[in-house]
This record gives C-alpha cells, structure tokens and sequence, in this order.
C-alpha cells in the first residue's frame, strides 16, 4: 500500500510496475486481485496528490496575478 510519505515518482514507478506484471497474465487470480487492489489505491492516492497540487498552483497563479495588478495601479 502507498505510504504518506512516499513521493509521487515513487508511486508512480510501483504503478507502472504493477501494470507491467498484469499485462504479462502469469498471475493466479488471488495475485491479480491483490495487484488490482494496491493499484487502485496507487491511482487514488495520486489523484489526490495531483488535486492538492492544482489547488496550490491556483492558489499561487492568482496571488501574483493580484499582486501584479497592484503593482501597476
């Protein structure tokens, strides 16, 4: 399972990993429910990251577009 504290390369890399297992089909179907499992959470979990970090580009991009405004008044 994805920790907190791992980054977002990390997570991604054991995605690409545990799609790269799947796709070869050597797997039974317990493993492939459990591969299933952890990259759905892998999905998740990085969905979230890349939320957070949108928010916080918007939160950026229009502080300085405010800040470039005053500026010029």
């Amino acid at each position: 399972m994805a920790k907190k504290n791992e980054s977002f390369e990390i997570m991604i890399k054991k995605l690409e990993d545990i799609v790269e297992v799947m796709n070869k089909g050597q797997l039974n179907l317990e493993d492939s429910i459990k591969n299933y499992e952890e990259g759905i959470k892998l999905c998740n979990k990085l969905f979230k990251t890349l939320n957070e970090y949108e928010g916080k580009i918007k939160i950026l991009s229009e502080g300085k577009e405010k800040d470039f405004v005053d500026s010029e008044e």
